[in-house]
């Protein structure tokens, strides 16, 4: 029996995450026992390259040293306290100090977890109900944001998934990514309605697709002049493609950010914060209510403490997205000469590629009408080949600073060789 026919004895579809199913490309996942650098180590001993990261937490590659011996140090003095603790501070005033649109934060445990409280907050603190998603824009699994687009720009969305209220959905409105004017029409007919705008700053669950010119300046405007808030999820963005976030990048100031991935280290953790009069309204201090027992658990205070201290040292993000742009350039490079069409993109340490020939990719429809097949074939020639990259269309890659140039070399070596047998 496989590992795979094994974990689906026991575990729902086998895995406790849907991707990692392989159902995007096909063929039964890989099952990881150990990681250390820019390489992870399958159950059957094989070494493989990693762009992945654990989907984005690993920016300076798996088990760096420094985040082991802080996570060591601290799990020898308590693993949870359901209680106050100093790490929680410390945490809270670096993503402060790297993000200064966040002037009070919480700690929660999950992507998901985060972008919910922080949607929660922003109705209450409006007293409105409606919300804005983008279509291709994952904001996690939370009912308010598992909403497909209705057959309109601006009819009102339908559930996505069993087990979702109509009546919920009936409050969200599913908008196109960069779409300026059908942003100023939803404005224009319900911004007195709106309680938030809830945005990927660069949307990585569409594959890679970065803000068109004006789209990300248009929705602060408008959130402005209508009271809306609005709500980054730098979940992925977060430290990973600036120090500062994409909201650095843009230089842009939401009202709200959602955080994840980096601010764990790879433990499950995660934030959301923005304006204190806007955070005021949670309880204690206010009526919207949001808890956790393990949020703010230690362990995982001082890994994401530790992964956001080694991003100080001068030059880190500089040299992390020369390293990105050499390889999305060279996966370019190996598609121009065998005669295939692809769009790259890239930004710090995170990237995304499309087969297709309708380049910028800017719109959710131009990722979805891509080359699926074709993205299938090279994901499992790059993994024949030692190369593990994301085992769908639809998401991110991501670079650490633990790849070197050899780990880069090699990559590319097997992208020529995959490129020209496709």
């Amino acid at each position: 029996m496989s590992l795979f026919s094994e974990a689906r004895e026991a575990i729902a579809g086998g895995v406790n995450s849907p991707v990692r199913a392989f159902a995007g490309v096909g063929g039964e996942p890989v099952f990881f026992r150990s990681a250390k650098g820019a390489w992870i180590e399958t159950e059957d001993g094989r070494r493989l390259i990693d762009y992945v990261g654990s989907w984005g937490p690993m920016i300076h590659g798996h088990t760096h040293p420094d985040v082991i011996a802080a996570v060591n140090e601290t799990a020898a003095r308590g693993l949870s306290f359901g209680a106050p603790c100093v790490p929680e501070t410390r945490i809270a005033n670096k993503i402060k100090s790297l993000m200064p649109s966040i002037e009070r934060l919480r700690m929660v445990s999950s992507g998901t977890e985060a972008t919910m409280s922080a949607i929660r907050l922003a109705r209450g603190h409006t007293g409105r109900d409606k919300i804005v998603k983008f279509e291709g824009c994952y904001h996690g699994h939370s009912d308010s944001l598992l909403i497909k687009a209705g057959s309109g720009a601006l009819t009102l969305g339908v559930p996505s998934s069993p087990g979702v209220p109509a009546g919920l959905a009936e409050h969200t409105i599913t908008l196109e990514f960069n779409d300026v004017d059908g942003l100023k029409a939803a404005f224009a007919e319900l911004g007195d309605q709106l309680a938030c705008v809830i945005v990927e700053p660069i949307a990585g669950n569409m594959n890679f697709v970065p803000p068109a010119d004006g789209f990300l300046e248009t929705l602060r405007e408008e959130c402005s002049k209508s009271g809306t808030l609005l709500i980054f999820d730098e979940v992925m963005t977060g430290f990973r493609v600036a120090k500062g976030g994409a909201q650095a990048l843009y230089d842009m100031e939401p009202d709200l950010t959602t955080l994840g991935k980096i601010v764990g280290g790879g433990m499950p953790a995660a934030a959301f914060g923005g304006r204190a009069d806007v955070m005021a309204s949670i309880a204690p201090d206010g009526p919207v209510y949001q808890a956790g027992t393990l949020s703010g658990n230690p362990v995982a205070m001082a890994a994401g403490l530790k992964t956001l201290e080694l991003l100080d040292v001068e030059g880190f993000y500089e040299r992390l997205a020369e390293k990105t742009r050499q390889l999305v350039d060279g996966f370019k490079d190996a598609a121009d000469a065998a005669g295939i069409p692809l769009a790259v993109e890239q930004a710090g340490g995170m990237f995304g590629f499309v087969f297709t020939d309708d380049a910028p990719v800017r719109r959710f429809r131009q990722v979805a009408a891509a080359d699926i097949d074709r993205f299938r074939r090279f994901f499992h020639g790059m993994l024949d080949a030692g190369i593990y990259l994301a085992p769908s269309a639809f998401e991110a890659g991501f670079v650490s600073a633990a790849h070197g140039d050899d780990e880069i070399e090699q990559t590319l070596a097997a992208a020529r060789k995959v490129m020209a047998s496709l």
